[in-house]
């Protein structure tokens, strides 16, 4: 991996990390729980992506880096996200069910 490659990597990474907080700043608190369902199903491509590449693929050390580290996000998302769903799944049972 060259250094242009690298930098325009870098740039494709920036300009994504800007544009999703400005779409997930505007998203109404109702909506908030539909989208992370989205986003947990691209994490789980993610993270199939990232354990593909650290595998499969001969990236160097920085392909490797960058791997584990979409790897650590994509999980931390994931299990967020299902953690989320379940409490908000909790919400929705009858109280009588619970106290049985």
């Amino acid at each position: 991996m060259n250094l242009s490659d690298l930098m325009q990597l870098l740039f494709i990474f920036v300009i994504s990390a800007f544009l999703g907080v400005e779409l997930i700043g505007k998203v109404p608190s109702l909506l908030h729980t539909p989208l992370m369902s989205g986003t947990n199903a691209i994490s789980g491509i993610t993270i199939v992506a990232a354990i593909e590449i650290c595998a499969v693929q001969d990236t160097g050390t920085v392909g490797m880096i960058l791997s584990f580290l979409a790897l650590i996000f994509a999980t931390i998302n994931v299990v967020g996200g299902y953690m989320v769903t379940n409490r908000m799944l909790k919400m929705f049972k009858k109280k009588d069910k619970e106290a049985k």
